[in-house]
């Protein structure tokens, strides 16, 4: 299931394309009514630096609420270096920036293991108000730098935090949990596979487990992941579980045998296991254990395949 649609909203607001012709923007909505979507066209004759300084210059970004950036390459894939250091210099030009989505990009545009990724912590330290982040990729480029990474940060007022990618770095997911975190609600992970740069472990998700870790926390998405049943085993069991309301196993290679871990979790309001591997007589038996819980079992595979894979990995 590679990511073939843009997303048409974000943090609530529909995605409106930027433009700019011929040296003439279209700012057409208010600034603060859409989340602005900012990206390089393929042979379009600009890199990012002029695309962001075309709409910097043609949008009142005082009153920007919410920011999706796109393929930031004309031709050849590059490093989101430039990116993330033009948008962490221009953090003053938007105090009302409460969300920002860096690499809403289609298999089209690039596959999400190519997307060449890099430091995001800027992104943190420089919009202290913002509320929600979703990075998608997480590879370096082709003569090894880069690749994404993330240093500890205390930030008071994130509430959504969202890593996708076909591998996810495991240092990204120790510095997420080494993190002050008061006010996050929402965490998910698009946890990958070894095959594309996956290297979070079991132990590195314990602290976030045992419950201690962001009060506020009350979605948990371990996603996209070939170590579902254990993931389940271990999320039935922990104290953290206890206070979520919604916990996601979803895009990965979930079978029976974690499934089963999670009949007794009556307490949730939402449980998405999509892209799933169980039999029918299991998901029988969860939507009957399960009754006051929406439950998402959408995109069953076949359980009897010995070749399992997740949702988005190349």
């Amino acid at each position: 299931m590679a990511i073939s649609k843009h997303i048409e909203e974000f943090h609530g607001l529909p995605v409106h394309d930027f433009t700019d012709h011929e040296g003439t923007a279209d700012p057409t909505p208010d600034p603060g009514s859409v989340a602005w979507r900012v990206q390089v066209e393929y042979e379009g004759g600009q890199d990012f630096a002029a695309v962001w300084a075309a709409f910097t210059a043609a949008v009142d970004t005082t009153r920007v609420r919410a920011l999706v950036i796109g393929p930031w390459w004309e031709e050849e894939y590059e490093l989101v270096t430039p990116v993330v250091a033009a948008l962490a210099a221009d953090a003053g030009r938007f105090p009302q920036l409460r969300a920002l989505f860096l690499g809403e990009v289609t298999f089209e545009e690039c596959e999400i293991s190519w997307l060449q990724m890099d430091d995001v912590t800027p992104l943190l330290t420089a919009y202290p108000e913002l509320e929600e982040l979703v990075v998608r990729g997480a590879d370096g480029d082709y003569e090894g730098n880069g690749g994404l990474k993330l240093e500890p940060v205390k930030h008071e007022r994130l509430r959504a935090l969202r890593f996708e990618s076909g591998g996810l770095p495991g240092g990204v997911v120790r510095s997420v949990l080494a993190s002050e975190l008061p006010a996050l609600e929402r965490l998910v992970f698009w946890l990958g596979t070894s095959d594309y740069g996956a290297t979070s472990t079991d132990e590195d998700l314990a602290p976030l487990f045992s419950g201690g870790l962001f009060p506020a926390l009350r979605h948990l998405g371990l996603e996209n992941g070939m170590r579902q049943d254990a993931l389940a085993a271990a999320l039935a069991a922990a104290p953290l579980t206890r206070r979520l309301e919604g916990l996601s196993l979803a895009l990965g290679t979930l079978t029976d045998a974690g499934a089963e871990s999670l009949l007794g979790l009556t307490h949730l309001k939402r449980l998405d296991l999509h892209h799933h591997y169980l039999t029918q007589g299991m998901q029988e038996r969860l939507r009957a254990a399960l009754p006051g819980v929406e439950l998402d079992l959408s995109e069953a595979e076949d359980p009897e395949d010995d070749w399992r894979y997740v949702a988005n990995g190349e």
